[in-house]
């Protein structure tokens, strides 16, 4: 029986090693305003769930030797790219708000090496668009009146008294706090810069697109636009505002597990 056990147990440790070898490696892309710090709850569930991850941190921010006039759009993607030399597992390429604009940028470079891009309350560009050109068709958006221009025109930030309630409406307070306490000073070159994309490459690739319902910073209907412009294999909701690894993070988890498959 003991025997019986054991042998009972260990095959089900190696199925469960076996599908782990078989997930894709998920790299994380955050947004403006953000750190690869976002993604920590995210990923210690995917962990629990068998997916390797790499969560990337942009260059020209807080903490960066990067100053933040010398970022730009194309060092971006190659930042991520070199995330990617190496990996040998099929990548699942996910970017939250401008890390959509990010990703769109490495899956025109670099298609052959990614499987999926997914798009969490991200913007969707079409050839020759930028953020802040999207943006401009957001008019439910209250993410204008908070928005900064450094004194130098080299970064923009946040209004610190509403940096909780903009990124994380409908959390408690503890966690509208920790949200603000991790938003930074964003590089503000590469959210004006357009981006060039291809039928060929960029438009071949699958994506997956995760709304978020109460997003009001890129709002429901933006996104709802967006992928009207650009379809997407598979749309996935998260009932959560724009920092839904922090609102939710287990949903997000199997949003982008199922966006994975």
């Amino acid at each position: 029986m003991i025997g019986r056990t054991i042998a009972v147990v260990a095959a089900v440790l190696g199925a469960g090693t076996a599908r782990a070898a078989e997930n894709p490696t998920i790299v994380l892309v955050h947004g403006a305003f953000e750190t690869a710090e976002v993604w920590k709850p995210v990923e210690a569930r995917l962990h629990a769930d068998g997916y390797r991850t790499l969560a990337v941190t942009l260059p020209g921010r807080p903490g960066s030797l990067l100053p933040a006039g010398q970022a730009t759009l194309d060092l971006y993607r190659e930042t991520v790219l070199k995330t990617l030399v190496g990996e040998t597992r099929p990548v699942v390429l996910v970017g939250h708000s401008f890390g959509g604009v990010t990703i769109s940028s490495v899956g025109e470079a670099a298609p052959a090496k990614i499987r999926t891009l997914v798009y969490v309350a991200a913007f969707l560009p079409a050839t020759g668009q930028s953020l802040l050109a999207l943006s401009k068709a957001d008019p439910g958006s209250k993410m204008g009146p908070a928005f900064r221009v450094s004194a130098d025109k080299t970064a923009a930030s946040i209004d610190p008294a509403v940096r909780g309630e903009l990124f994380c409406n409908g959390c408690d307070a503890k966690v509208q706090a920790a949200v603000a306490a991790g938003i930074v000073d964003e590089p503000l070159s590469p959210l004006a810069t357009p981006v060039t994309l291809t039928a060929d490459r960029f438009g071949k690739l699958d994506k997956v697109y995760v709304h978020t319902a109460r997003d009001v910073v890129v709002t429901p209907a933006l996104q709802a636009a967006m992928v009207a412009a650009t379809p997407v294999r598979r749309e996935l909701t998260v009932d959560a505002g724009h920092a839904a690894f922090a609102a939710a993070p287990v949903d997000l988890a199997k949003a982008i597990e199922a966006a994975a498959q």
